[in-house]
């Protein structure tokens, strides 16, 4: 009689325990095996989770914690719901529920991201399960509110191009026509002296002295004096940037600041009255008189005209973008859609800027100078100069340009990137913090909706630049001003975006540029030809990420690339026709090189 197979336990309850770790163990790495590190980068903690996906519901998978990311993997789910967030991106962080919560789900971590996404996750309730993650998690995605250094500082990637010569301000200058007999280049400004948050190199009117800077620097606010931006290379009309004027309660003048507005505005022959462009709304700029400030009143400046452009301020830009992160994530209520976005005010803000830069840039066509700024001169002022060169200056369209217009106005010029993003920083309710940047760059992909032929790039080296405003992954904006990433030896230290960028060009690429548009852009700043960006405020949705490769310029591309195996081809046999030629020049030819070349038939 057979005897029945009988199961065998391992009677030593340690040798069970070992093989049960050894497999976890085994399982684990299973998974960490595609966990993409970058060079410098190092896994901190891994742990079982789950994942409240908004979309799909609960989803049981491991988290792993690097020094550079969050990485989240499913487990027994087809296909893997994976998430993959640096920890730059992370603005807050915050324990969801306590050990005695009721609920499937309700004890665990809830984390809220810069990029428009929250972020749940729920773990056992039992022997504080959350401890360990909460607090390597709040250590490493704020590393300076811990002592620790930002990524970028950490990082061993390596690329063959040096992002950090992409910009030469001397070059850029040189490139607009600088110096000329109007206007010098200063070093006045070279150990930072003058204005602590201006770069180094200034272009200044060729009339004013050194020492004429110095005393104007007394009476702008942080000593951000006026200085050149962009000059025209037909009518010789500038864009000057600048802080106001510290007029304060008493209506201050200064006879200095006065006659160094009239000699910007006499380089240019053309310009009876300088324009000055105050971002602001005109209450707020009075109200800025209580603090010292204010504005250039048309008494002190005759020979100036004053116009407000009513932008508002950081603080309403901020509570602006919240409420539009509301209505986006995670769900988008279709009934009430447009009401709820006109509620949020965002695209209303977007126009302001847009019209602002027009009006800006439309002066300066029509051959009169202009004066920009704000409050300090660093955020609605760089909204403005820049974009109105955007408008000008078909350089700065092209994929080059643009990374040197980034560096030109908004890291050289010292945006508060550190402030307004809040880098390492674990206090999310700052103050200082706001989206002006990034209004910036949907101002930038508004345009190129209007002009889809106009730029050398397209949505997704802007998609590229965000991602990496906040990531810390590079050293291009951290820091708030020229000065401080020199204390800190950035580019000595750390790697440049555009290291990164122009490795990989050819995905940043607009296929439908056309070299030859060259004119003034002067987009519709009109509510009805705006619209929400919604392959980037919406992207997390995967209905939404489902329709973000346009049909048609990926066909565009293909016939590109067909086009250039047809030019290869017909290169080869040009080539070997002349060859043949040399070997045997009196021999007929049975067919032809033109008739040859006449049997490749093109598509175009």
């Amino acid at each position: 009689m057979a005897s029945a197979s009988i199961p065998v336990y391992n009677s030593n309850p340690l040798e069970n325990s070992s093989s049960r770790n050894a497999s976890n163990e085994s399982l684990k790495m299973e998974l960490l095996a595609d966990v993409p590190l970058l060079p410098g980068e190092e896994r901190v903690i891994d742990k079982d989770i789950i994942y409240i996906c908004p979309f799909n519901g609960p989803v049981k998978g491991r988290v792993f914690i690097t020094n550079y990311r969050l990485f989240f993997r499913s487990v027994d789910v087809d296909p893997a719901v994976t998430l993959n967030v640096p920890l730059g991106v992370i603005s807050r962080v915050e324990k969801m529920g306590g050990a005695s919560s009721r609920g499937e789900n309700s004890y665990g971590l809830d984390i809220t991201c810069k990029d428009m996404r929250n972020l749940r996750f729920a773990l056992k309730q039992e022997g504080h399960s959350r401890r360990d993650i909460f607090d390597i998690l709040f250590r490493y995605a704020f590393p300076l509110s811990h002592g620790l250094q930002l990524f970028a500082f950490l990082s061993q990637e390596k690329y063959q191009e040096n992002g950090w010569t992409v910009y030469n301000p001397v070059q850029e200058f040189r490139r607009q026509g600088l110096p000329n007999d109007q206007w010098r280049i200063t070093f006045l400004n070279n150990n930072y002296e003058l204005c602590d948050t201006y770069p180094t190199i200034l272009v200044v009117p060729y009339s004013a002295s050194d020492e004429d800077l110095r005393k104007v620097a007394t009476f702008r606010s942080r000593g951000r004096i006026p200085v050149l931006s962009w000059i025209h290379p037909e009518n010789q009309a500038v864009i000057t940037r600048c802080s106001q004027p510290l007029v304060g309660m008493s209506g201050k003048r200064n006879r200095d600041d006065e006659r160094y507005l009239d000699i910007i505005r006499a380089t240019n022959k053309m310009t009876s009255k300088l324009t000055i462009f105050d971002a602001r709304p005109n209450v707020n700029a009075v109200a800025n008189k209580a603090t010292g400030g204010g504005y250039e009143g048309e008494d002190a400046y005759q020979n100036a005209e004053l116009v407000f452009l009513d932008i508002h301020n950081i603080h309403v830009m901020r509570e602006s973008l919240k409420k539009l992160k509301d209505i986006v994530y995670p769900n988008v209520e279709e009934s009430h859609w447009l009401s709820s976005l006109e509620s949020t005010h965002w695209l209303e803000h977007i126009k302001l800027v847009l019209s602002g830069a027009i009006q800006v840039a439309d002066k300066i066509s029509t051959g009169s100078s202009v004066v920009v700024h704000c409050s300090d001169g660093w955020d609605r002022t760089a909204q403005l100069t820049s974009l109105a060169m955007l408008m000008l200056d078909s350089y700065y369209r092209t994929f080059r340009g643009f990374q040197v217009l980034l560096e030109k106005e908004w890291i050289s010029f010292g945006h508060k990137f550190a402030s307004r993003i809040g880098h390492g920083d674990k206090n999310h309710a700052d103050a200082d913090r706001s989206p002006i940047f990034l209004q910036f760059i949907d101002c930038v992909w508004q345009m190129t909706k209007q002009f889809p032929t106009a730029f050398e790039f397209n949505e997704r080296l802007l998609v590229a630049v965000l991602d990496h405003l906040y990531s810390c992954r590079f050293g291009t904006f951290l820091y708030n001003c020229e000065s401080a990433r020199d204390a800190n030896e950035v580019k000595m230290k750390t790697v440049s975006l555009w290291s990164f960028i122009n490795s990989d060009r050819a995905s940043y690429i607009n296929p439908f540029y056309t070299v030859e548009f060259v004119h003034v852009l002067y987009p519709v700043a009109s509510m009805r030809h705006l619209e929400l960006w919604v392959s980037y405020y919406i992207r997390w949705n995967p209905r939404i990420r489902q329709q973000q490769h346009s049909p048609m310029e990926q066909r565009y591309k293909e016939l590109l690339a067909l086009k250039e195996q047809y030019l290869r081809k017909l290169e080869e046999l040009q080539l070997s026709d002349s060859t043949s030629h040399l070997s045997n020049s009196t021999a007929p030819s049975p067919s032809t090189p033109s008739q040859r070349v006449t049997h490749l038939q093109t598509p175009f």
